[in-house]
């Protein structure tokens, strides 16, 4: 019984991966929720000149993960979370950009950024797909053990 039940399990974080892997196939700027993400812009500091001192070219998105994680796997939620732009008293994202001039530049650096993170998230979650050779291999290999055992 309890292999049987392992046997499903594994059936299901096998499903699991392969949907995920497919997703990320998928996945690209245009996937990115960009109506659910907020949008600001301040004064950027450090060195520049007046420029800093008188545009508001520094950009900020936040995206709640109530809206980003229905559109992402499951197997992604814990490294999203885990990443260094997670703000846990708010549940979102909070990316921030200004090394550039203009705040167009910014906009689109704190999208890039986004769309890395959840890059990484999914090539540190989803494991890669088993060739038939490598799974041959396993098998054979957790069989040999059994075959020279008398009981």
């Amino acid at each position: 019984m309890r292999t049987l039940r392992n046997s499903l399990v594994a059936g299901e974080i096998e499903a699991d991966q392969a949907a995920a892997r497919e997703w990320l196939k998928g996945f690209g700027p245009s996937t990115l929720p960009k109506k659910s993400c907020e949008i600001s812009f301040s004064r950027s500091s450090g060195p520049g000149g007046q420029n800093v001192n008188k545009v508001n070219s520094k950009a900020m998105l936040r995206l709640p993960l109530k809206d980003l994680l229905p559109s992402v796997p499951n197997l992604l939620h814990d490294q999203i979370r885990a990443s260094p732009y997670y703000a846990e008293k708010s549940d979102a994202l909070v990316i921030q950009a200004d090394s550039n001039r203009k705040q167009s530049d910014n906009v689109d650096a704190c999208f890039m950024k986004l769309q890395d993170l959840i890059l990484a998230a999914g090539r540190s979650s989803i494991k890669g797909e088993t060739s038939p050779e490598q799974a041959e291999r396993v098998k054979r290999l957790y069989e040999c053990p059994y075959q020279y055992r008398t009981p």
